[in-house]
């Protein structure tokens, strides 16, 4: 078994939770209170419980997160309606990024908690990327920088359309 090291994510991981509780401020609770600002966050789709944006601390280009409304931290506390809602967006978004970008592989996940490597910690939000055999390149290791070929707001005007579309 080979190990994937990822020592670049610590001091975010270990920054934004604890600022975050200190303040007193979400931001995807700030991110879910201003649609008129979505563009500029990078927010592709809001539905009636939750909604889809790009990660802004990508691994990979269509690093996706899909994020409920519902302030909770943890998913066994989460409303029905919400965490039904999640997985109907979470394929969703699997097939628009197959759409795109035909990826041969997904990775989708949720951290909760600090000691689960959540980087906000008390709200859920499920991670969904594309992924490709040999993707992981040595800049990350070797450089401490990760390669993502494509901006953010390249990601999001590609990936709009498929949202659009689906309505």
């Amino acid at each position: 078994m080979e190990t994937l090291w990822s020592p670049w994510r610590y001091k975010y991981i270990a920054s934004s939770g604890p600022e975050d509780e200190q303040s007193g401020i979400c931001v995807f609770c700030e991110i879910a209170k201003d649609p008129a600002h979505d563009e500029g966050n990078f927010v592709l789709h809001r539905a009636a419980h939750n909604f889809i944006v790009l990660n802004l601390y990508p691994y990979i280009t269509g690093h996706l997160l899909i994020v409920p409304f519902e302030h909770v931290g943890a998913l066994d506390l989460a409303a029905q309606e919400t965490t039904n809602e999640l997985m109907d967006l979470t394929r969703r978004c699997q097939t628009a990024l197959r759409e795109v970008y035909r990826p041969p592989g997904f990775n989708l996940g949720m951290n909760q908690g600090t000691a689960g490597g959540a980087g906000i910690v008390n709200h859920i939000h499920l991670h969904i990327m594309p992924r490709w055999s040999g993707d992981t390149n040595f800049m990350t290791t070797i450089g401490n920088t990760r390669v993502i070929p494509e901006e953010l707001a390249v990601t999001w005007e590609k990936l709009r359309h498929s949202f659009k579309q689906s309505n």
